[in-house]
């Protein structure tokens, strides 16, 4: 069976990508910083008969990536990694004069720094495999100015640019930034928690994820929206 990475896998996006796989008979290794969430949801998704790890930890942390990687390797090795955990820098966002410094860094560290180093430790085994793909999960904040959004939207630029560039340095492994559109997150609430209008479930885009790894299209930068469009 294949064996994906996720990240930030315990709600959100990364659950409900988590799901799809797990009933298309994927194994799993799922990342996310609540323990008790993490497995509650690596717990519901055995029921397809697939076989999951699941490992709390910080993607900033380098043992947990290293952890992580190795548990996919006792799986079978690394068909898939889907870098999903965000942070936002601040909660709730704030206009760029009042972003604080420390939030940046956190912002950096997590969607780009430990995104890149997880690349790194499972390269190798991506490389191994003969339908290797790394997944990073953008935003059209990273293509589109919006008040308040700026440190979030620099750190998803930063990854877009960091895997355009990996497409490049590695053309016998699928690498797409994905930009899912608007869904109702969490990560959404958090950063506006005022806005109370009604946003697509994150299951609604897995689809466009589906349709990636079905097609395999060229290495770049692909909108969820216009996949599901063009279904």
């Amino acid at each position: 069976m294949p064996v994906a990475i996720i990240t930030g896998a315990s709600k959100g996006l990364g659950r409900a990508l988590a799901s799809a796989l797990a009933q298309r008979g994927w194994d799993l290794v799922l990342d996310a910083r609540t323990p008790e969430v993490l497995h509650s949801a690596a717990e519901a998704l055995s029921v397809y008969g697939v076989r999951v790890e699941a490992l709390p930890g910080d993607v900033t942390d380098a043992s947990h990536r290293a952890g992580l990687v190795s548990a996919a390797r006792k799986l079978g090795g690394v068909d898939l990694l889907v870098s999903n955990a965000s942070a936002l820098g601040a909660e709730p966002l704030v206009r760029l004069e009042g972003l604080s410094l420390e939030g940046l860094r956190r912002a950096l560290e997590v969607n780009v720094v430990a995104a890149l180093g997880l690349v790194q430790e499972a390269l190798p085994l991506l490389r191994e495999s003969a339908a290797g793909t790394v997944i990073a999960v953008s935003s059209d904040a990273a293509a589109e100015a919006y008040e308040t959004w700026g440190g979030y939207g620099t750190s998803k630029a930063a990854l877009d640019q960091l895997a355009a560039v990996l497409g490049e340095e590695e053309p016998g492994v699928r690498v797409w930034a994905v930009d899912p559109g608007d869904m109702g997150t969490d990560l959404y609430a958090a950063a506006v928690p005022d806005d109370d209008d009604p946003r697509p479930e994150p299951g609604s885009v897995v689809p466009a994820f589906l349709r990636l790894l079905d097609e395999r299209p060229a290495s770049g930068r692909y909108a969820a929206p216009s996949l599901l469009e063009g279904r």
